[in-house]
């Protein structure tokens, strides 16, 4: 039987304690234990982006840090980004531009976006394709996404 740890994080802007082995990733902790689905295993090895999240204010693939990595910290997941009877404006763009067909990296390309605006409010073309570019999409040809960054950035201003 395996040794697990008690961490204590916030998770979108919540106090969570969890029980977690010291190998288990931080997604499979989000997915596995905590139910919070949204970040997606795509690749398992940090290649796709598609498990995206925002550690204390970093963006960093989810599968590459340890559970265990979060104690004290905060993290922030897709879930956390919409309020509870709206959607935040990346999402609003997104939808608007239609950049989602399949949706296993649209929360890695939300996140990614959110980290980009949060840092860089008003990014040019280069500076968005640049900072996308550890998220890969197999459906849309990244114009749309592009495009909803874009958008996203325009309704933040």
């Amino acid at each position: 039987m395996a040794i697990k740890s008690h961490v204590q994080t916030t998770i979108n802007g919540e106090t969570v304690e969890f029980l977690c082995e010291s190998r288990q990733s931080l997604l499979e902790v989000l997915r596995d234990e905590l139910h919070l689905t949204g970040a997606k295993e795509g690749c398992n090895n940090g290649n796709c982006g598609a498990c995206s999240v925002i550690l204390d204010g970093r963006l960093v693939n989810s599968c590459l840090v340890l559970g265990v990595e979060t104690e004290g910290k905060s993290v922030e997941t897709i879930e956390g980004l919409a309020a509870p009877d709206k959607l935040h404006p990346i999402q609003d763009a997104f939808l608007e531009n239609a950049a989602l067909q399949c949706g296993i990296c649209t929360p890695g390309f939300i996140m990614s976006t959110k980290a980009l605006l949060d840092s860089n409010p008003n990014p040019t073309e280069h500076e968005i394709r640049y900072w996308l570019a550890g998220n890969l999409c197999r459906c849309t040809g990244y114009d749309k996404i592009v495009r909803a960054v874009q958008d996203a950035a325009k309704a933040s201003a």
